[in-house]
């Protein structure tokens, strides 16, 4: 059986227009002697009367204390309409579509209300609707716990949803489609000459996800790559072929492996805050790195960057959170320095261990532009930089020339 998971997001899903065009998507590729299993995100963007965000906001604004697992089942709401209004479409075009919750698809999840794991998919209801010629409409974002509780899968949980059915069913392809056309080397909003990636690898796509890439969620990546099942990045309103992720592609009666890049492409995530704490002699004697990242994990704020150094601790947090995160210092007397409205810029490239001279590049790059780096770090597979956010689109700019990562 050859099944082909397509899962379309917001922006796909928006109008009863873009719909109509998601049902010829679908009508072509059954036309093409493929089953088809469709995963939902919930309509529209941010702000849209059933968008996830408006959702939780909704809750919000009647009791701020909301449990967890209340706004689980309030969350999923949004997918089910999705998902009902399309296979009502899919039925009106001659498609035989039929809606399932996540739940009733056989995802089966950890109890961890919010941001739930997929713990294994049952996946009877819908190989035996797809012996019956239904194409199953399933909601995305969602699954049940063992408990029976409806539990979400946290941002860029309808990714996840197609990439665990894809496993599940042994599917030739998932396709996740968007509104951007593919993969690309830089954001085009950003850079004028930025260029597709026809092909690139699942190591490459989850570097560049990590940094603030949002085509795709790194854990569906990872979950499509554990299972041996290519990705296919695509426009809903493009007959672009978008980027194929995959270690591998077949040509004729050869298969081509697919190496790592040296550098894949320019990320950047903007409204960051970064902190730095002076330590005095006395402070230095305290122990203090440890109490203030106990004391951020217990009131659950993420930080990133850590820097340690004998005289001073640098991190950073999303901007969102530095308010708090003041709070928390002063509260064992630590008075730190917030330098606010930064922005982190990221060269991935999963090939570039043990490469001489990229973090020079990266230098050279931004400081003949004039821009000053804030604090900088590196992994295996990314160098990033914390400049201020005025300078952030130039930045990007001027690392994606340097490595002449254009058309």
């Amino acid at each position: 059986m050859n099944i082909i998971v397509q899962k379309f997001g917001g922006t796909s899903l928006a109008t009863s227009e873009s719909r109509t065009r998601v049902c010829e998507i679908i009508k072509n590729t059954l036309n093409n002697n493929n089953h088809v299993v469709v995963v939902v995100s919930a309509m529209g963007r941010e702000n849209d009367p059933y968008a996830t965000d408006t959702l939780i906001n909704l809750a919000k604004n009647v009791n701020s204390q909301v449990s967890a697992r209340e706004l689980d089942y309030l969350m999923s709401c949004g997918e089910i309409i999705s998902g009902v209004l399309l296979t009502a479409q899919l039925n009106l075009h001659g498609i035989n579509a039929q809606f399932f919750t996540g739940g009733k698809a056989g995802i089966v999840t950890d109890d961890q209300h919010g941001d739930a794991h997929i713990i294994y998919v049952n996946n009877q209801n819908i190989v035996e609707a797809l012996k019956e010629g239904i194409v199953p409409v399933v909601a995305g974002f969602q699954g049940m716990s063992e408990k029976g509780e409806v539990t979400t899968l946290g941002r860029g949980g309808s990714d996840t949803t197609a990439s665990a059915l894809g496993v599940a069913l042994n599917a030739k392809i998932i396709d996740i489609f968007t509104d951007v056309e593919g993969i690309m080397t830089a954001d085009p909003r950003i850079v004028d000459n930025a260029r597709l990636l026809n092909v690139i690898t699942y190591n490459e796509v989850c570097q560049l996800a990590r940094e603030g890439a949002k085509v795709v969620h790194p854990r569906a990546v990872e979950i499509a790559m554990h299972g041996g099942i290519p990705l296919r990045i695509r426009s809903t309103f493009s007959d672009s072929d978008g980027t194929l992720i995959t270690n591998y592609v077949s040509d004729s009666n050869n298969i081509r492996i697919i190496s790592d890049t040296l550098i894949t492409g320019v990320t950047y995530a903007s409204n960051i805050a970064q902190f730095r704490i002076n330590l005095s002699s006395k402070e230095k004697n305290q122990k203090l790195e440890l109490k203030v990242f106990k004391s951020l994990a217990l009131k659950g704020i993420s930080v990133d960057f850590i820097n340690v150094q004998p005289e001073v601790i640098m991190f950073t947090v999303p901007a969102d959170a530095a308010a708090r995160t003041i709070e928390v210092l002063e509260s064992i007397d630590l008075y730190p320095d917030v330098e606010f409205n930064c922005a982190k810029v990221a060269v991935v490239g999963a090939a570039m261990t043990g490469i001489p001279g990229v973090m020079a590049r990266v230098v050279e790059a931004l400081t003949e532009e004039g821009i000053p780096i804030l604090q900088s770090g590196d992994s295996y597979t990314n160098i990033w930089c914390l400049v201020k956010k005025e300078h952030m689109a130039k930045a990007v700019k001027a690392l994606h020339d340097i490595f002449e990562l254009g058309k």
